[in-house]
């Protein structure tokens, strides 16, 4: 076998390789005896015609059909041999088979390719610093205290924990303009996102008395901001008032999923949650400002057949997603189109990782696979040599490099904690001032 490798572009390289008949014998011979299975000839039943006839009838199309077939095994062996890790489905561009004497092949492949790094480390990136706010705590608390209270009839609506059901109508000074628009509507009053004029004109009334509000539509068409206000009046067919549940030792046992015993403890155990999840979401909103900024000072075209390759995975990860939650029809082009920038973005990152790693000579240990195998061998049942099979085949070994690489970054780079409310005024200010300037 003659094997010629060269760079001919940027993360493209080519292979050229040249085999002898004898070399590829083995494959022709499989050929032949997969082709017999479902050739028929005069006088011998399906699979049964002698070999020799078959070669002589159909031996040429049966060996220039197998010839690239071949051609694609033998690419492998050699990216196996020479260590060549293509990251896309490489690209058969010439191939040239003469029977009984020699095969040969040219393939483009795509590579990670090398890149120049600069400014990954000692960069200054912001980070929300969350601050709890009491408001959080009760509105989580009066949520809790709904879902598990009642309602009974009421004679009056006395202030906002009643819930009215009532016949809406659109209106043109006094008089409805047109037959009720919603009848028997449920209106929770003590709902923060129902009409405040709803709420103001309900209180103080009974069954079969009318209420009104308005209604403010405003949006905006090409750049003129177009605004109509429409009259509404309503008739309350029913009142029924808010119960709050009865506050003991067992209804915040079970609020709570036993993790409270008071109204002190439960409002405690609140701020605890939201500390942490303010905390996750802290350190994720830095870790994307962090590989955003690495990615844009780093920014190159990434290969295409690589990114396509992304874009597939991605797809097919919301096609699960889809599958799931029991959503039917999934767009596979519509989502192609919705997720080609991120897969853009993650082609380029992916290779500026790999990269980092080389620089770095961060790498991810036989050790480490072996620790880890073990770990899991222990839960699974399945044999560690497999596992760490496995872990090579899959993309667990490149997930567990991701990893040290990002830990490197967040090491090597600075934090500035930034007030959460300050940060969002800024970035709405500096997106309003983008958005006057375009």
């Amino acid at each position: 076998m003659d094997v010629n490798i060269s760079e001919k572009s940027v993360g493209i390289h080519e292979v050229e390789v040249t085999l002898s008949y004898d070399e590829i014998k083995p494959e022709i011979e499989e050929a032949y005896q997969e082709e017999k299975k479902n050739i028929t000839i005069d006088g011998f039943r399906k699979g049964k015609a002698p070999m020799n006839m078959i070669k002589k009838l159909y031996g040429e199309a049966i060996e220039y059909k197998a010839s690239e077939k071949i051609a694609q095994k033998k690419f492998w062996d050699v990216a196996e041999e020479k260590q060549l890790k293509p990251i896309s489905t490489p690209q058969l561009i010439d191939l040239d088979f003469v029977p009984s004497e020699k095969l040969y092949f040219k393939i483009n492949y795509e590579v990670k390719p090398k890149l120049e790094l600069k400014d990954y480390k000692n960069l200054e990136i912001e980070k929300p610093v969350f601050t709890v706010k009491d408001d959080e705590i009760e509105n989580e608390i009066k949520y809790l205290y709904k879902s598990q209270g009642t309602f009974e009839p009421a004679d009056l609506v006395e202030n906002e924990n009643y819930k009215i059901t009532c016949d809406l109508y659109r209106t043109n000074g006094n008089e409805a303009t047109e037959a009720p628009r919603s009848e028997n509507i449920q209106i929770d009053l003590s709902d923060p996102k129902v009409n405040a004029e709803i709420v103001a004109s309900a209180k103080g009334k009974k069954a079969g008395e009318k209420f009104s509000f308005t209604f403010v539509d405003e949006h905006k068409h090409d750049e003129e901001t177009h605004r109509e206000e429409y009259a509404y009046e309503g008739i309350i067919n029913k009142i029924e008032k808010f119960v709050s549940p009865q506050e003991n030792e067992e209804f915040f046992k079970k609020i709570s999923a036993d993790k409270a015993t008071s109204l002190d403890e439960l409002k405690a155990k609140f701020r605890t949650d939201y500390e942490a999840y303010y905390k996750n979401q802290a350190e994720q909103i830095y870790l994307n400002s962090l590989l955003n900024k690495i990615v844009e000072n780093n920014d190159f075209a990434a290969p295409q057949g690589f990114t396509r390759t992304v874009l597939k995975q991605l797809v097919e990860i919301e096609k699960e997603n889809a599958k799931r939650y029991g959503q039917k029809n999934f767009d596979e082009k519509a989502a192609e189109i919705q997720l080609k920038t991120r897969a853009e973005w993650n082609a380029k990152w992916r290779i500026i990782l790999e990269n980092i790693a080389d620089v770095e000579n961060i790498k991810v240990e036989e050790s480490e696979l072996e620790e880890l195998a073990k770990k899991e061998s222990e839960s699974t049942g399945i044999s560690v040599a497999k596992l760490i099979k496995y872990y090579k085949d899959s993309n667990r070994e490149e997930l567990l490099l991701e990893d040290k690489v990002v830990k490197f970054l967040t090491e090597n780079n600075k934090v500035i904690e930034i007030d959460a409310d300050k940060m969002k005024h800024e970035h709405d200010h500096n997106h309003e001032h983008d958005h006057n300037h375009e």
